[in-house]
């Protein structure tokens, strides 16, 4: 297909070979499952009966035939221009899928030791965990957010000024004056898995609907005081946004590439012999926006640990997954000071200002990731966009 007979590069990244979805509502009308199509929003809910819901999870639910399926009819009345459409201004769009439970990694080998020297100066940046497993947290998916949700300053315990861990604790309750973000790539699950069972990395895409940009917003100061020795809890709970729209991974056929290699080789259930079963790592380009200032370009291909993995490594204790569940890459970051995708390594730990003086995030700020991919067409796609503004701490 030509972009000139719908590829994504004359729609702006969003063309017949992307056509994300979402859930939209107009004046008057109950929301219902739309598309992406270049500057509108295309009206699918007649297509099938799980798309006329509020949420994408029954078409999530029926698995990947029918994901492919729906998607070909789509695109053929799209083309067609079969169904109703609405200028992408006109319509609100929600929270696309019903958040279920929310796991983040930290995938990037480049975000880990860029960490560790920053926290550990006089050791090796990387724990000895760190390369033989997809280290993560459990999250909070009822904080999850759609694009565009303002997000209020966090308040929690944190070190008084001037004190350190090392000496006696000196807490207070306050606002986060360390506020970040951190720029990831989110995954959904469709079709989920029973407790007691595993999912191996060559089932990825039988259990993986599609991506999402996402911002995982933290609060660095109440992060370093509670995270000793259970880990992030009220530095991360707070808010998570994700894009409105969900890219189906058929979309990103053309931007799968070779994952970095992997050192030691992991074990079994993490290192399958054919890796064309999602073992890869994914060509996409993410751009982070600070008050309309292009900061960072973090690459999603440098990621250490596929997301394969991730799911795999989630599951293999038993642990169940279901329609809706949300986990994440952990921040995106380069080898190079302009890819680091948090600004506790854009300012090395707030040591080194940057963005004109700039070293966390200040009230009235606002953030956009923005995220791209080379399309099946052979031009590039536009995933969705990830936006938020902080609003002032709601001080107790």
């Amino acid at each position: 297909m030509s972009e000139a007979s719908g590829g994504s590069g004359d729609l702006g990244g969003f063309g017949l070979d992307h056509l994300p979805y979402g859930v939209f509502v107009t004046e008057g009308s109950a929301p219902r499952v739309g598309v992406r199509y270049g500057d509108t929003v295309v009206d699918v809910s007649s297509v099938r009966p799980q798309l006329d819901r509020p949420a994408l999870d029954d078409l999530m639910a029926l698995g990947p035939d029918s994901w492919a399926e729906t998607r070909t009819e789509i695109a053929g009345l799209v083309e067609a221009e079969a169904l109703p459409t609405y200028p992408v201004d006109a319509v609100s769009l929600l929270l696309p899928f019903t958040v279920g439970d929310y796991v983040d990694f930290y995938a990037s080998l480049d975000h880990a030791s860029n960490v560790g020297r920053i926290f550990r100066p006089d050791q090796e940046p990387l724990l000895p965990n760190w390369r033989h497993l997809p280290v993560g947290y459990h999250g909070r998916g009822g904080s999850v957010v759609v694009s565009g949700t303002p997000v209020t300053r966090p308040c929690g315990q944190r070190l008084a000024p001037g004190a350190t861990t090392q000496g006696p604790p000196a807490p207070e309750l306050g606002p986060s004056r360390r506020l970040d973000i951190e720029a990831e790539l989110g995954f959904v699950v469709g079709v989920g898995s029973e407790l007691g069972s595993r999912i191996g990395v060559e089932d990825f895409q039988q259990h993986v609907f599609g991506v999402v940009g996402l911002n995982d917003w933290s609060a660095r100061d109440i992060q370093a005081w509670e995270y000793v020795p259970l880990g992030p809890f009220l530095g991360k709970s707070f808010a998570t946004s994700v894009s409105a729209w969900v890219t189906p991974l058929a979309a990103l056929a053309a931007a799968r590439t070779d994952l970095p290699a992997q050192d030691p080789v992991p074990l079994p259930y993490l290192a399958p012999t054919d890796s064309t079963h999602g073992l890869h790592a994914l060509d996409i380009e993410v751009e982070v926006v600070l008050n309309g200032e292009v900061v960072s370009r973090p690459p999603y291909r440098t990621m250490y640990w596929s997301a394969a993995q991730m799911l795999a490594h989630l599951t293999v204790n038993g642990a169940s997954t279901r329609t809706g569940d949300l986990f994440a890459s952990g921040t995106i970051s380069g080898p190079e000071p302009d890819t680091r995708g948090s600004f506790l390594e854009l300012s090395w730990g707030g040591t080194q200002p940057f963005a004109g003086g700039r070293t966390f995030l200040e009230d009235g700020d606002e953030v956009v990731l923005r995220y791209t991919a080379p399309g099946t067409s052979g031009g590039r796609i536009t995933l969705g966009e990830v936006a938020g503004q902080i609003e002032p701490a709601r001080i107790p």
